[in-house]
Order: C-alpha cells, then structure tokens, then sequence
C-alpha cells in the first residue's frame, strides 16, 4: 500500500506539474476574425525569424505542409501540417490553442508535445507575435496531408514518458525586459533565445536530450547527431565576442565574411531565415551574441597521428583539395576558405569536418553572395579511411592543433 500511495503521489506530482502555468484558453473561436494585411505581413516576418519553413517543409513539397523528420537519438519525430487545412491542418485550431501550442508545448487535444518542436524557446514568444504567426499560416493554401506518425522507441513514444521529461526539465516562460540592458540587446536576445531558438542547436543536452542553463550556447552535437552546433561561448569556435559587428551581422545575412562562411545546417538557416531579417533586427542580435559570456575550456591534450596517416592524408589532400584550398591551406580570399587558422576545422567535434568532405557544400545564396562558390562531394570518391586522414592531416598542418580523426569516428558521424 506504501508503494502504491507513493506512486499515486508521483504520478499527481508530475501531473501538476505538466499543467503549472496554465491559464484556461480563451474563448476565441478557430480560425478568429479575418486578419488584416498588416498583422499577416507581420506574421510572415516572424515565420522567417523562426525559420519555421526549416522544419515544416519538406525540401520540393508544398511550404508548410509538414512531414520532414527530425532524426533524434530516441527516433525520429515528423513535423506537423501547419497549413490551414481542415482535416490534417491548424484549419480548426484558435489563436488560442495555437499560442498554447508555443507557450506550454501542448497540442489542440491536449497531447503534450515532443521538444524536437523547441517550445522549450518559443515560450518565450509574446501572446502579440504568437497571433501574428497564427494569421499568416491561416493565409496560406491549405494542403490536405496527414502528418507522418512519429518513429520514436519505446518508451520515449509515450505520453507518459513524456511528462516525466517535462516535468524534469520544462517550465512555461514569459519575455521579460532584462533591467539594465538597452532596447537593442533585449530584442537581440528575443530573437536568438526565442524566435530563433539558437540553444536548441547550439547547447550541450544530457543523456535526455534537455539541456541545462550552464549548457546554453556551450555548443553541442546536432539532434541527428551528424553535424556539431560549435559554442557560441567560446571565440575558438564559433563564438564572435571579439568580431567587429558589421561583421556577425554579414555572415548572418549572407553567409560569409572575411573569416568565416557557414554550411550544414547553418547554411540552411541563413538561406531560409536570416538573410530576410531587417537590418536593425540583425544588429540587434549581433550585440546580444557579443554579449554572451564567454566559456573557454581548458584545452585536451592529444597525440599527434602516425607518420603512416599523415601521409596519406597529404597525398589525399594533394590529389583532391589543394588546387582550391592551397598547397598551405591558405585558400582564396572570398572563394574558397582557408583551413589554416580556421576554427571551424579544429572544434574539439570533427563531425562538420567530415561532413563537409563527405558531402560536399555552399554557402546559402543571398543577395550578398548570389553565386557562392562550394566544395563538391567525396564519399563516392574517398573510402573512410581516406577521409579519416585527411581530415587528420588539415587538423594538424600549417599551425592547426586537434586530435587525429578516426575511420570510427566518420562512421560514427554517418
């Protein structure tokens, strides 16, 4: 009997606190009132903001009408039809259940939501932007679609699991002004923490998969575990407390500086997101990123690889890359990148080094960079071994310092 009251008071423990925070909805009816042109253009900014084209589209298809899978460690959760549509859409959701679904992570009927959707940040979005958003996805073309079922092992697919990860880790927020910092800095950091949900990349997560305020913008590996969100903490990565802020604000919209280009799934959010974001908007979000403090870690030591595999990774590096990148690594200036000195190669994480070889990539399009130069594939070309030691051999040539690249670590990064 202990044991049975003591589990019934977990479970009400957890119960309480999956609804702490909950107002009643409102009254409003689905759909609401029909916008006005200003609210829905307002709405379509703020969709840019959050990139949520990014998630809710799949690449060819029908913007908005869900179906792309976010690969997590516990499997994979499909994204939502979020058109307008009556059966498979938001066609009979209300503003109201619509802000719920931001602000608590909880859908239409009640279910609670995976984080892969990163309410964890959009709780933070205001009742304002939230109904803006709402007006322009009610603009769009319905498409009748019916959302994929999510492919996650058990029992992180239960409802109940899922309680006990939010009860554990998540708690409804609200924007608040932070006291002391000017206009700016706080509508940069509404954007990167909120609409723009950075930490969801670029944060360390447990053994859960939630992440802990120590661990934001400490960087992390991606939710498909392929590609490494770099610490925005550290400026040995891809942290910028120390650029110029005409520069964040170029590489944010479009894509490359002088010191940097971004690929991967950086290349995606430029291409899709910030490029669009209005010149204020990106100075804002410069300076609150300059303004994160900075973690440095002490470094690990690590042994230098075999005379063997610097070798090959040499001839590999002859052979395919030195006639864009340089016989020292010194690349050309707004063409191709240097690998001397470029900490995007030497991140404690060799997993963007890898991808980036085996794969191929551009810089996104935009309108300061419209024909981006770019790298093709090579994992039809190179075997894993190859790859492994030239990505070993730039990580330790021309002054670079990292630890050797394994042919488990490329598997691993697969």
């Amino acid at each position: 009997m202990a044991v049975l009251a003591l589990a019934l008071m977990l479970a009400a423990l957890v119960a309480w606190l999956n609804v702490r925070g909950e107002a009643p909805l409102g009254t409003d009816e689905a759909g609401g009132a029909a916008a006005s042109p200003g609210l829905i253009e307002r709405g379509a900014y703020l969709a840019r903001a959050g990139n949520c084209v990014g998630c809710h589209t799949l690449s060819g298809d029908a913007p908005f009408a869900g179906g792309r899978g976010v690969e997590t460690p516990f499997g994979t959760v499909f994204a939502p039809n979020i058109t307008p549509d009556a059966k498979t859409g938001i066609g009979r959701w209300s503003s109201s259940e619509f802000w719920r679904a931001l602000h608590h992570g909880r859908s239409k009927d009640g279910r609670l939501l995976y984080p892969a959707f990163p309410y964890p940040s959009f709780t933070l979005i205001t009742r304002d932007d939230s109904d803006a958003l709402f007006a322009f996805l009610r603009s769009q073309q319905p498409v009748n679609r019916a959302n994929t079922p999510h492919a996650l092992r058990f029992p992180y697919g239960t409802q109940a699991a899922l309680a006990v990860w939010r009860a554990l880790f998540f708690r409804p927020g609200e924007w608040v002004l932070q006291a002391g910092q000017g206009a700016q800095w706080n509508r940069g950091r509404y954007l990167v923490e909120g609409l723009g949900h950075c930490a969801a990349c670029h944060s360390a997560r447990n053994f859960l998969g939630a992440t802990s305020v120590n661990a934001r913008f400490a960087g992390g590996l991606m939710p498909d575990e392929a590609w490494y969100a770099p610490s925005l903490a550290n400026p040995k990565t891809a942290g910028v407390q120390g650029w110029q802020r005409d520069e964040v604000v170029m590489l944010l919209k479009d894509g490359v500086t002088a010191q940097a280009s971004v690929a991967g799934p950086m290349a995606e959010v430029v291409y899709s997101s910030t490029q669009y974001l209005s010149e204020s908007d990106l100075e804002a979000m410069a300076r609150f990123l300059q303004s994160v403090p900075v973690q440095v870690h002490e470094e690990q030591e690590f042994e230098r690889a075999s005379s063997d595999v610097l070798r090959r990774g040499a001839k590999v590096y002859e052979d395919h890359c030195a006639s864009c990148h340089g016989e020292e690594g010194e690349g050309v200036a707004s063409i191709y990148p240097a690998l001397a000195g470029n900490r995007s190669v030497t991140l404690d994480a060799p997993n963007n080094l890898i991808q980036i070889i085996r794969r191929g990539g551009f810089p996104p399009s935009t309108s300061g960079n419209p024909r981006p130069f770019g790298m093709p594939p090579f994992r039809q070309v190179l075997s894993t071994e190859d790859i492994a030691a030239v990505a070993t051999f730039v990580r330790q040539s021309w002054g670079n310092a990292a630890a050797p690249v394994s042919a488990f670590d490329v598997h691993r990064a697969r």
